[in-house]
């Protein structure tokens, strides 16, 4: 959950549109909050948001995919900010370019709220396993963008090894930014100075 705004068009007639990705999130985590994840269940969530159970499955699959819908964003965009970087430019570099594309869209004001309260609701293993499936999503990702520079395939060697080193730099920049507080800045300078550690 984060405070953007929201995605969806202007409301018609009658009720205004509040069963959007967002209104949902923040009725999830509220829930998630009150009486922990595990003892929070769709129905509950969806009745706290003023919509149908069938209305939330239009947004998310699981009830775990509630807390990714910035992580979704900017796995959906990643191929395109990899695309942008210099054809001559070495497959690491393009990649650290790439992520740092996408970090920088991410400032104090757009956390996603997992990573900031994830034992304040009980940690549940369901949340971490969506997890993965996303890490698993970006390391797809990058491991074909550099198997395409560099002509190989997502087989070899070192565009997993290039992939899931990125992804560990990644990862530990948007726990050390989420832990900062409200002065942690944009998660791209994180990421950077992650880079500049190795």
């Amino acid at each position: 959950m984060t405070s953007r705004p929201s995605s969806d068009g202007p409301a018609g007639r009658g009720r205004p549109r509040v069963s959007s990705r967002e209104v949902l999130e923040e009725a999830a985590c509220e829930l998630f909050l009150e009486q922990g994840y595990d003892g929070t269940t769709v129905a509950e969530i969806a009745r706290r948001a003023g919509v149908s159970r069938g209305t939330f499955f239009n947004y998310f699959p699981a009830k775990s995919d509630v807390f990714w819908g910035d992580l979704d964003a900017a796995l959906a965009v990643l191929p395109t900010a990899l695309r942008a970087a210099e054809a001559a430019a070495d497959p690491r570099d393009a990649v650290r370019a790439g992520l740092l594309r996408v970090a920088d869209e991410f400032g104090p004001d757009r956390v996603p709220w997992i990573l900031t309260q994830f034992e304040a609701m009980g940690s549940p293993g369901e949340v971490g396993l969506s997890a993965l499936a996303r890490l698993n999503t970006a390391a797809e990702t990058l491991a074909q963008f550099v198997a395409e520079r560099t002509g190989t395939t997502t087989r070899a060697l070192a565009p997993r090894a290039i992939a899931y080193a990125a992804l560990g730099e990644a990862v530990a920049a948007a726990q050390a930014w989420a832990e900062r507080g409200p002065r942690r800045g944009r998660l791209s300078e994180h990421l950077a100075l992650a880079h500049a550690t190795e």
